[in-house]
């Protein structure tokens, strides 16, 4: 509805008696909002101002707006909540979740298509065809957007997930947001949920790395991962999700668990590495002996938490666990002739699982070729001219020095007495001089007017993925940028940004740290940068963050800034 911009028509203070009115109104179209949390809503008397619109499609709507912010808007004579209202009271409406990269479709006018609703660990909220619902990200409760359910509850999951899910009709980052602070959503952890009910959040966490491909219209395969039971296949949907090929899947994490830990001491990990960090031992050796195709998750496990299955090994005397620091334990030794560590073997990858998981899952992610640039500024075209080049052509470094040491020899400008050096004519004086260097500064040598002339020419970079066309961005290649934060409590986050420029889905490697770190993530707008997500990861996480991008995704290091905040052995 506010997708493109409105008319105002009037802008008003509220009268008493309507403000009043307003305050009972809101009472009674929001149940959950107690008459406390209504009069926060609706002060007695701060400014309250109404404002008269229309929006582009001519509908006629009033505005309350409260402290410079939109919090409520009337249509048709129905009361709607923005999202600066619920970002304070993220309860108020039953919520459905959907993925970051939807966002700019609804942002645009989209309306929101059920294949693209994630499914949480506790089932879909119970509503009815008219509902009014709150749209919310993956990873954070704070609601983007506000619509009206296309059907109830039990028609969605009838349809198997498929058709209109909610008529959307206001969005963060819409004209009517843009009348208030333009401020970003909160971060609102989702709730808890018991770890025995974790199973589908893991399945949804693991679809992120294909959003992509996923469309509003969605696609067959995400709704059978969602709702099985909605697969043709009928008898293969009425199959328990908790039991796979007759054994309950907790016990097969259970065997995966063993497994990887005795693989890791095995054949990682080396009395010269103890004491290690047993974050250090799951993270760093024991992921990395998952067999293809399986993922660990310890949550999953009758153990449920990594230190209670360490216990386990360590009254079974395969390994000593103390805290060298408080909160921190490691483990300080093993016994390799342990019985169960000598007689274990190292399973080989099989051949056939191998070609069926080639088949079916994501293509594996290469790093891009990057290219720095440089554009030929305004002031510096007669220099590069006679070369055929124009004002903004991006040249690389080798191109710019070429053509630079081709228009000195070629104008007789290499000191006869002194071939290091370079005599600057007027253009080379007018390219690379500064005001009080005129007619004081007659010659260079060769490296200092290369190293200036690149230093006056407008940075670029060239981004080329496998198998696609470049693509040129001009200004400075921005870094993965990885920082730690402090929050409540003297608890640290994580923060990395700038995935995207890169090709690197902020979804798939906040559900790949998740498992690594067994941490809690969250994907969130990044402040001040424009249709970009940040991950935010609980605790200090560079160590495990650094091994994902360097030696799974192999990014040079040289475009990651932050991992020397990386915890020291022995610290959290």
């Amino acid at each position: 509805m506010f997708a493109k911009a409105f008319r105002v028509k009037s802008n008003t203070a509220i009268k008493g008696s309507d403000r009043r009115k307003l305050r009972a109104d809101v009472t009674a179209a929001f149940p959950t909002l107690g008459t406390d949390q209504a009069s926060e809503l609706i002060p007695g008397k701060e400014e309250l101002n109404v404002v008269k619109l229309y929006a582009h499609k001519g509908d006629a709507v009033t505005v309350y707006m409260s402290g410079g912010n939109p919090i409520l808007f009337e249509l048709e004579k129905n009361l709607y909540p923005t999202v600066y209202t619920l970002w304070s009271y993220p309860d108020l409406l039953p919520a459905f979740t959907t993925w970051p990269l939807v966002l700019d479709k609804l942002v645009g006018g989209a309306d929101l298509m059920l294949p693209g609703v994630v499914v949480p660990p506790t089932g879909l909220p119970e509503v009815q065809q008219g509902d009014l619902c709150a749209i919310a990200l993956v990873g954070n409760r704070a609601p983007v957007a506000i619509g009206v359910a296309a059907m109830s509850t039990a028609q969605m999951l009838a349809s198997g997930l498929k058709g209109k899910g909610f008529s959307v009709l206001h969005t963060y980052q819409d004209h009517l947001w843009k009348s208030g602070d333009k401020s970003s959503p909160p971060a609102i952890a989702p709730l808890a949920v018991n770890p025995t009910d974790s199973n589908e959040e893991k399945v949804d966490l693991s679809l992120q790395g294909n959003l992509s491909c996923l469309t509003l219209e969605g696609e067959e395969e995400n709704r059978k991962v969602h709702h099985p039971e909605a697969s043709e296949d009928t008898s293969s949907g009425a199959q328990s999700q908790d039991c796979v090929d007759g054994k309950p899947l907790q016990e097969q994490m259970d065997e995966l668990l063993h497994q990887c830990f005795l693989h890791a001491l095995k054949s990682r990990v080396k009395k010269a590495d103890l004491p290690l960090l047993t974050s250090t031992l799951l993270g760093s050796h024991m992921f990395s002996c998952c067999p293809k195709g399986q993922q660990l998750d310890i949550k999953k496990s009758s153990y449920k938490k990594l230190s209670k299955f360490l216990q386990h090994m360590q009254q079974e005397q395969i390994v000593q666990i103390k805290e060298l620091s408080k909160g921190v334990e490691s483990i300080v030794a093993v016994d390799w002739r342990h019985p169960r560590i000598t007689s274990f073997v190292i399973p080989e990858p099989s051949l056939t699982s191998q070609t069926v998981q080639e088949g079916s899952r994501e293509q594996p992610y290469h790093p891009p070729d990057i290219k720095s640039l440089y554009c030929v500024p305004a002031n510096m075209t007669q220099l590069f001219q006679e070369s055929g080049h124009k004002k903004g052509n991006a040249l690389e470094g080798s191109e710019v020095r070429r053509i630079i040491i081709d228009y000195a020899k070629k104008n007789n400008l290499v000191d006869a007495d002194n071939r290091n050096l370079v005599k600057l004519d007027p253009i080379l004086c007018d390219c690379i001089l500064e005001k009080n260097e005129q007619h004081v500064v007659m010659k260079l040598p060769w490296d200092c007017l290369l190293t200036r002339c690149l230093q006056n020419m407008q940075p670029a970079y060239q981004v080329t993925f496998p198998g696609q066309e470049p693509i040129l961005k001009k200004g400075k290649l921005c870094p993965i940028d990885i920082t730690l934060a402090q929050k409540a409590c003297n608890k640290k986050v994580t923060v990395v940004r700038n995935l995207e420029t890169y090709g690197l889905d902020p979804c798939s490697v906040a559900a790949a740290l998740q498992l690594r770190c067994q941490a809690s993530t969250i994907v969130s707008p990044a402040p001040g940068a424009k249709d970009s997500l940040q991950v935010q990861i609980q605790g200090n996480q560079i160590h495990h963050l650094g091994q994902l991008l360097l030696e799974e995704y192999r990014l040079p290091g040289k475009y990651i800034q932050g991992l020397e905040k990386a915890p020291k052995p022995g610290k959290k």
